[in-house]
């Protein structure tokens, strides 16, 4: 078989593949790739994959591996993202011989939109499972919190010396502490008032809330869409929900200082929650900080679930909460070096 006929035959494939040699250098793309990254052959070949990408979920040295292993490496979602941009793709790495050379061959297949929706069902049903789990907690806590702060007050009645009402106090106090952090884990249970409003300005109000408390060290850009229609929505609550979600990339960006984006705009047919919308607002919060700790990014809207010392865990739980009573979503992109809440917000 030619060489010509060989990158025919890989260049009509619908997966796309990529040819290491031992020192992760880019031998060879076929078209697939070139589609997949949104590069060419002549941008990829002869670079380092390795330096080629911005970030990777996958350690790369477990492809390096393949060639002393002699074994195949497989991984169903592998995020990578080359330039900015952001692909999920299932991988297959397996070490090959050729002109007596050893080699890898990298198969990525991208996460086709249904798969993506699935996992988004799935992921909805969890968190929806573990807010039922707080939420049965809760009212199991809150019934003997009211007989011990009832109790408290009653026996500070009846205790003879004033100076021993001080240890009652400090039952009745940390008994309502508990009851405000039992509240706060239920979050809003009903919705509110709605009414149309523009989420421009329900934005900005935000971004001068934050701006405020932030200090000089965060700088704002504002991406606007100014052809974005007023919608119906209870403000408070998206702003609130909004607040979270800014507030969190603000002491994200603490440290270090940063820019946080703030960009809007509409979205034709979009799939929310196995639900399709003609036109829906789509509102991006970016941040170019550490990102969010791999760890806790499949568990990060669960209540109590926080990367920062100190953080109660609670407020993206209450963002989601608040957005999901306007029917919407919230998705979320992160690593090192930027991290992008994307919210959903159906328009009827």
């Amino acid at each position: 078989m030619t060489m010509e006929l060989t990158q025919t035959i890989l260049n009509n494939q619908a997966t796309a593949i990529i040819l290491l040699d031992d020192k992760l250098d880019i031998y060879f793309v076929n078209a697939a790739c070139e589609q997949l990254f949104s590069l060419s052959q002549r941008r990829m070949q002869g670079h380092n994959f390795r330096h080629l990408l911005q970030h990777s979920s996958l350690d790369i040295s477990l492809i390096e591996e393949t060639l002393s292993s002699g074994k195949s490496l497989s991984d169903s979602d592998v995020t990578f993202v080359i330039e900015g941009v952001h692909t999920t793709a299932e991988l297959h790495a397996s070490p090959i011989s050729w002109q007596k050379k050893l080699m890898i061959l990298l198969e990525l297949r991208p996460v086709i939109k249904q798969r993506k929706l699935s996992q988004e069902l799935t992921q909805q049903a969890q968190q929806q499972a573990a807010k039922e789990l707080v939420r049965g907690l809760a009212h199991e806590i809150k019934n003997p919190l009211g007989g011990l702060r009832g109790a408290a007050q009653l026996l500070e009645k009846m205790l003879p010396e004033p100076e021993l009402k001080e240890y009652t106090q400090i039952i009745v106090e940390q008994a309502d502490r508990l009851r405000s952090l039992v509240d706060r884990l239920l979050g809003p249970q009903r919705p509110g008032v709605r009414s149309h409003h523009n989420i421009h300005q329900v934005l900005e109000k935000v971004r001068q809330l934050v701006a405020l408390e932030a200090g000089q060290s965060i700088q704002f850009e504002r991406d606007y869409d100014p052809s974005l229609p007023d919608f119906e929505m209870d403000s408070d609550q998206i702003e609130q929900a909004l607040l979270n979600i800014v507030s969190n990339a603000a002491l994200a960006l603490a440290e270090q200082g940063g820019t946080i984006t703030l960009k809007t705009r509409t979205d034709h047919q979009t799939t929310i929650h196995g639900i399709r919308y003609r036109i829906a607002a789509k509102i991006e919060i970016i941040d170019n900080g550490p990102g969010v700790p791999a760890d806790i990014q499949d568990t990060l809207f669960y209540p109590m679930v926080t990367g920062r010392q100190g953080g109660t865990g609670l407020g993206l739980s209450i963002a989601q909460t608040l957005i999901d009573q306007h029917k919407g979503k919230i998705e979320v992109e992160s690593w090192p070096g930027q991290t992008r809440f994307t919210l959903f917000l159906p328009i009827k």
